[in-house]
């Protein structure tokens, strides 16, 4: 290294009062070349400007180190410290707000990696740290939902809202099909001024049109809905089916249960009747004179009875079969496209279907004498029934009127509408199903769309880039049809679970943190997030923004030492 040019020393009160860890390891860097050159503890700290007590402290504390030389060198070197930094935010940034460790597990964490001979492992230093964390997270949400909020492109779009009591009261909102989160907080109460006053916040800014809701059938959300969104309400299928299985198919279970144990004991009689009358090798006339009429007749009881005990639980295994046969046939036949032809059905024909389920069900409702409670859950699923005939018709009538003002020739406009988005719908279903049951799905699809562009087809003659745009154009209407709200119950369930491990998600720094890895960091299989998806343009990266956001971890005031041997 080249001979360092001496420069009028600094008075004590023009010196920092404290050097960054970055700032130390390149001051310490070039006092171990200084030092290569001969240069005394004293010289080098008048060249670098450092007092000589801080540079002895620096060295003693850098000797002090029960670690490899080449270790101690790399994590006291720019790059190393530079490393350090990324891999302690990526501990907290996964460990505490993806994943779902304390703070005790992180000072684990460090200590047994041996980064606790560099950087602060106890209690204190690391919630200092993850709040940092924390604090940086929440400023790149607000700052990122406002840049891309800007540039947002145009949109129609569904809500899926629900409300659960992890930590309190808290309404959620997300839009479907980018699984975005728009509504993620705390609230006093669930009713429509409630709603109406959290979504507007949420929704401002935004260059969206909320054309639909879904949601299950609180009477606030369906206020909000009406009243002050102005959209259509889509009811959920899922609260539907389960107002059915709690009606019948609960009751019924219990009926089962009770046939198979009066089924069991009816032949455990039976084989205890015929092991009383079979015959024993010591004494084969030893039964009473009185007890020989009485026997036969005792057995004749016994199988009478089991063969009646099997036959009522066969029975009421039929009845509950039959039951849950229909309340999946009703999500069967709850689709906008019919996933057996790939066709478009109507909502009268689908409503239709749907009530016949559901007569299916009272019916066997009524033969086992259930009680009123259940009928009057069975009444509470039927009146959704005209609500799902409407979603249908409102769908159709949206598809139609998007194709309408695309302003394309009239058998384009066919295809579009009778084959295109169909197959886009079957394969959207078929992603919801195990691989060998959504294969069948995807045949249909591909039978659906390839005659289409084939020589003679009635998109063959568009160019590559109007077939694209069609092609897209399909799976956007295809996704229109909104049944159900279970993203935000399977949030809700997620939501319940880090309830539990935090023992209480009441912080409001922690929740919004949970909302933005959820929409920022979290990807999906072709590596896009919810925020990318639902915005149309690539947010920047998260953690970058965090590691310029949040200082280097401070190292250990004194360096462990590890036990002998």
């Amino acid at each position: 290294m080249g001979t360092v040019i001496q420069q009028t020393p600094q008075r004590n009160a023009d010196r920092p009062h404290r050097w960054s860890r970055t700032q130390r390891a390149e001051l310490f860097d070039q006092y171990l070349n200084l030092e290569a050159q001969g240069f005394s503890l004293r010289q080098a700290a008048q060249a670098l400007e450092v007092p000589r007590s801080t540079l002895g402290a620096w060295r003693a504390h850098h000797q002090s180190l029960d670690e490899h030389a080449a270790v101690v060198a790399f994590f006291h070197s720019a790059p190393g410290l530079a490393f350090l930094h990324r891999l302690v935010l990526a501990i907290h940034l996964v460990c505490t707000e993806v994943g779902a460790c304390g703070m005790r597990l992180v000072c684990l964490l460090v200590t047994l990696s041996g980064l606790d001979r560099f950087v602060a492992a106890s209690y204190g230093a690391q919630q200092h740290v993850n709040r940092q964390v924390e604090e940086a997270i929440v400023t790149y949400r607000r700052q990122e939902h406002s840049r891309l909020a800007k540039e947002m492109p145009a949109k129609a779009i569904t809500l899926a809202k629900d409300e659960t009591f992890s930590g309190g009261l808290c309404l959620v909102s997300l839009e479907p099909k980018s699984n975005y989160i728009l509504l993620e907080q705390a609230a006093q109460g669930r009713d429509q001024d409630t709603w109406n006053e959290l979504m507007e916040r949420a929704l401002s800014g935004l260059n969206c049109q909320v054309i639909q809701s879904t949601s299950d059938e609180a009477p606030g959300l369906l206020a909000y809905v009406e009243h002050h969104l102005g959209a259509h309400h889509s009811p959920d299928l899922f609260h539907v089916q389960h107002e059915l299985v709690k009606a019948v198919s609960g009751p019924l279970a219990t009926k089962q249960r009770a046939a198979s144990k009066a089924a069991s004991e009816a032949q455990a009689r039976l084989e205890q009747a015929q092991e009383h009358l079979a015959p024993t090798g010591d004494a084969p006339n030893s039964q009473a004179p009185d007890s020989s009429p009485k026997a036969p007749l005792s057995l004749e009881q016994a199988q009478h009875e089991a063969q009646a005990a099997s036959q009522e639980l066969e029975r009421i295994s039929m009845q509950r079969e039959q039951v849950a046969q229909s309340i999946r046939g009703i999500g069967q036949a709850y689709h906008v496209v019919d996933v057996e032809r790939g066709v478009r059905r109507n909502g009268q024909l689908i409503a239709a279907d749907i009530q016949s389920h559901i007569d299916t069900i009272r019916g066997v409702a009524q033969h086992e004498a259930l009680s009123q409670s259940c009928f009057d859950r069975i009444d509470k699923a039927q009146r959704v029934v005209p609500t799902m005939q409407a979603t249908i018709d409102f769908v159709s009538g949206y598809v139609r009127d998007q194709v309408r003002g695309l302003d394309l020739a009239p058998s384009v406009a066919y295809a579009l509408h009778a084959h295109l988005m169909p197959a886009s719908y079957l394969e959207r279903v078929a992603q919801t199903r195990p691989v060998s049951a959504g294969e069948p799905l995807r045949e249909l699809a591909q039978r659906l769309r390839t005659p289409l562009f084939e020589p003679g087809g009635r998109l063959a003659a568009l160019s590559p880039t109007e077939q694209s745009q069609l092609r897209q154009q399909a799976q956007e209407l295809a996704e229109v049809f909104q049944r159900s709200s279970s993203n935000v119950e399977g949030r809700n369930g997620y939501l319940s679970l880090r309830n539990h491990q935090l023992r209480g998600l009441d912080r409001p720094r922690k929740r919004e943190c949970l909302t933005t890895v959820h929409n920022f960091f979290l990807t999906r299989p072709d590596g896009t997030t919810a925020a990318e998806r639902f915005f149309g343009q690539k947010p920047r990266s998260m953690f970058p923004a965090i590691l310029d956001a949040v200082d280097l971890p401070p190292a250990p005031l004194s360096p462990p030492r590890r036990a002998e041997g």
